[in-house]
């Protein structure tokens, strides 16, 4: 019995769109979006953006990042050696500070912004007080600072989104295949861009376009 070889797709590189024009608003992320609209006219030159990982904050920070003209760093690298170099830099992305490992360096930053009319905004996956910070001091300078929160998607942006992923690869896809996944996938933001990616990429093996029976196999091969 003779198989049929899968065709050789060729891995090419997908530039996903990453300005603000570009970010689906809905109830879900709008105060996040808003609060990355108004900068640079915020009340004080620090801001938190909390949400769970596959909720977009990552691409809402970038652009962030972007416009301001910040420089990246992991709260988890963040010692106190590093912090005067840091301040050095004018505005800071700081992500993920649920993994601050020195404390008290995070600290001494918050200050420098402050003393210096610096621009930063910090990422968490969660509200600052709820936050597993030991230092006192720490904790409460987080929780003083303009929050701004990203729930998981809704069924409206998760929609909105898989529709853009689609058209983003020049791929057409029926209303009801959409429905079929939205369903059936993990909610969030990472879920939808891994989907996807693997529908596509098990589209071009076959030569044929996304059907609900690619979809029903891309979901069952990610775990969905």
């Amino acid at each position: 019995m003779t198989t049929t070889p899968e065709q050789l797709v060729f891995e090419l590189p997908h530039r996903a769109a990453m300005g603000l024009e570009d970010f689906l608003v809905s109830e879900s992320n709008a105060s996040a979006v808003a609060l990355v609209d108004r900068w640079p006219d915020w009340p004080i030159g620090a801001a938190v953006l909390a949400g769970p990982k596959g909720s977009g904050k990552t691409h809402l920070a970038n652009i962030w990042l972007k416009r301001a003209g910040a420089t990246p760093f992991e709260a988890s690298a963040i010692t106190r050696e590093a912090v005067p170099a840091m301040a050095s830099k004018g505005a800071l992305l700081v992500e993920d500070v649920q993994k601050i490992s020195d404390e008290a360096a995070l600290f001494h930053l918050l200050n420098l912004v402050r003393e210096q009319r610096l621009q930063i905004l910090l990422t968490t996956d969660t509200v600052p007080g709820d936050l597993a910070i030991a230092l006192p001091d720490l904790r409460s300078r987080l929780k003083a600072l303009p929050l701004a929160i990203i729930d998981p998607p809704d069924d409206t942006l998760l929609r909105a989104v898989l529709v853009k992923l689609f058209a983003d690869r020049q791929l057409s896809v029926e209303p009801q295949l959409v429905d079929y996944v939205l369903v059936r996938m993990e909610r969030s933001m990472l879920a939808a861009e891994r989907f996807v990616a693997e529908a596509d990429r098990r589209a071009l093996v076959l030569q044929r376009r996304v059907t609900r029976a690619i979809a029903a196999v891309t979901l069952d091969s990610l775990g969905y």
